[in-house]
């Protein structure tokens, strides 16, 4: 009887906020409709131009303003709180204080590149080159030769040369800890001209933007080579360097990590505000999706399509613009009030109906909240009743056939703490194996896939205001969807039940030893302090203090691999 009050008392209440709100909220759109205001700094105009005529061309209802302001104006465009920009590493690190939003659209990086008939290519690809040999050999004012590079007695000669830039010279004294470096060598005074120089020297070395060097079809232009950076300084190209085989492994390598940052510089799309115009959000999208494809004609690195997912998922949550009419003054106090109200007594329904349920249901709860400090087969939950996938998720179907899934625990034992995470709308048809949720810790992120097919109903919405319920409740509080399945009876004979999962688990741990023994110390100390505990269990939370490039090698050979 109490439930039904308060059910009634929630619905009026929500029935009267939102009456009431009509003549507050003005809507998600704080901008004209069918138009969007777009700066711009002067080095990406054409950029930006090429993206919003073809934005345009898709979209011929709506206008795009393009305006083409000055490095030293973004600061005072962005005080007026309208419309989008997009601006470079440069201006962007000038801005003080920094925007209020911004999402990484592209990428521009300065590489060191050789001939790719050098002769001593393979031991310059064996070895790389540390910083402190690039560093011998541009501030070197008289001979300089490859064995300043390598550290031996090699005596054949470098031709250096310098491009007359002063965004190459400045990212390329930042990674070599000179911020006053003189750069001695053959100046030449873009990157064309370097490129072409060194297509015909064998012996030559240089400095430059990505793009300068960048053909058809995402290929260096023949007879270029990128030149290997020894960035950990241990006398080889390591399993933690190896990235420059094709420019696929180099673009994500520069995005987790793995390439000097001295050497990575950002586009952004920056605003005074979350975007929160319907308008302003799909434009942002199709750039980091489909508008990626112009960033290499223009002279810039696309990024990654992990990065692309992350990045969109900053446009999540549009905002809720209120104003108050200026007849009434009280109307977003009352709004607010009786908004307040009624999702505090929706909380104490919600944590009702879950008690409930868990009462109901003693096999589906959870262990112990707090976490140990060694991490082994005795630390993880595994309840009877649910079913369990290869991938580290769960599934559970209720009494009304709706299937809930969430991630195991195990899954959060590995990454600690999480910051946020990205979930799919309810209406949202997905497969089995198809990436589900992203759960993010300080910009690191997995993704998680679904143990089952069918269609979202809903979203658990309690997570966005209590992330932690995933690590301390995965299996009651911390569920993430509740989908109706569509081959419920058909997959679940795949997926594993409790006494089978907790016998599969132990072979996980193993994988997981050799995946940190191979992976994550890879000859270099940068990682040593996961290794295992004394006696070879494993440390809690082993992810939580380890770099992107970790999370993304995890991803791929530890997750994806048991798909």
């Amino acid at each position: 009887m109490k439930t039904r009050i308060l059910l009634i008392s929630a619905f009026l209440l929500l029935t009267c906020s939102i009456a009431i709100s009509k003549e507050a909220v003005t809507g998600n759109n704080p901008s004209p409709e069918g138009s969007i205001n777009v700066f711009t700094s002067p080095d990406l105009y054409h950029l930006t131009m090429k993206w919003a005529s073809e934005y345009n061309r898709l979209n011929p209802t709506l206008k795009l303003n393009v305006m083409n302001v000055s490095d030293n104006n973004v600061a005072d465009i962005l005080k007026t709180q309208e419309g989008i920009g997009f601006i470079s590493n440069e201006p962007y690190a000038a801005l003080s204080p920094l925007p209020a939003w911004d999402m990484v659209v592209g990428r521009d990086v300065i590489v060191p590149v050789m001939n790719a008939k050098n002769p001593l290519l393979k031991e310059i690809n064996t070895k790389g080159i540390t910083p402190q040999g690039f560093a011998r050999i541009f501030e070197s004012q008289g001979t300089q030769n490859w064995g300043m590079l390598l550290g031996n007695d090699q005596k054949i000669p470098v031709h250096c040369y310098i491009i007359n830039d002063p965004a190459i010279a400045a990212g390329v004294g930042n990674f070599l800890n000179n911020h006053q470096l003189t750069m001695d060598g053959i100046k030449v005074s873009n990157g064309q001209e370097m490129i072409s120089a060194i297509q015909k020297d064998p012996d030559a070395l240089g400095f430059c933007k990505l793009v300068d060097l960048m053909a058809p079809g995402n290929q260096l232009l023949a007879d270029i080579k990128l030149v290997p950076i020894d960035k950990n300084g241990n006398g080889k190209i390591d399993f933690m360097e190896d990235i420059y085989d094709n420019m696929q492994d180099f673009s994500r390598g520069v995005w987790i990590g793995k390439y000097p940052k001295a050497l990575c510089g950002n586009i952004y799309a920056v605003s005074a505000i979350k975007p929160g115009n319907d308008a302003e959000v799909a434009f942002l999208r199709w750039v980091v999706s489909d508008g990626q494809q112009y960033l290499s004609m223009n002279g810039y690195s696309d990024l990654v399509s992990s990065e692309r997912q992350t990045q969109s998922d900053k446009l999540n949550s549009t905002a809720i613009y209120i104003t108050a009419p200026e007849k009434d003054n009280y109307a977003v106090i009352r709004v607010v009030l009786l908004v307040v109200i009624a999702f505090a007594v929706l909380g104490f329904m919600v944590s009702l109906v879950i008690r409930r349920n868990r009462n109901k249901r003693g096999s589906f709860t959870d262990g112990t909240t707090a976490f140990p400090s060694v991490f082994d087969e005795n630390s993880v939950d595994a309840p009877k009743g649910l079913y369990y996938d290869k991938t580290h998720t769960w599934a559970f179907m209720e009494k009304d056939g709706s299937v809930k899934i969430g991630i195991d625990d195990f899954l959060q034992h590995i990454t600690g703490p999480l910051t946020s995470i990205g979930m799919k709308p309810a209406g949202v048809k997905i497969k089995k194996g198809e990436a589900l949720l992203t759960i993010i810790q300080k910009g690191k992120h997995l993704l998680v896939y679904s143990p089952v097919s069918g269609t979202i109903t809903s979203c658990n919405k309690n997570l966005m205001t209590n992330l932690s319920a995933l690590q301390t409740a995965p299996y009651s509080e911390g569920w993430v969807y509740s989908i109706e399945p569509a081959n419920w009876s058909m997959e679940i004979q795949f997926l594993s039940m409790a006494d089978k999962y907790r016998t599969w688990i132990k072979g996980e741990f193993s994988r997981l030893k050799d995946f940190l023994a191979t992976v994550v110390n890879a000859g270099t100390h940068e990682y040593a302090f996961v290794a295992l505990q004394d006696g070879g269990a494993l440390k809690n939370n082993v992810l939580a203090d380890l770099g992107p490039e970790v999370w993304e090698d995890f991803q791929t050979k530890f997750i994806d691999n048991a798909k």
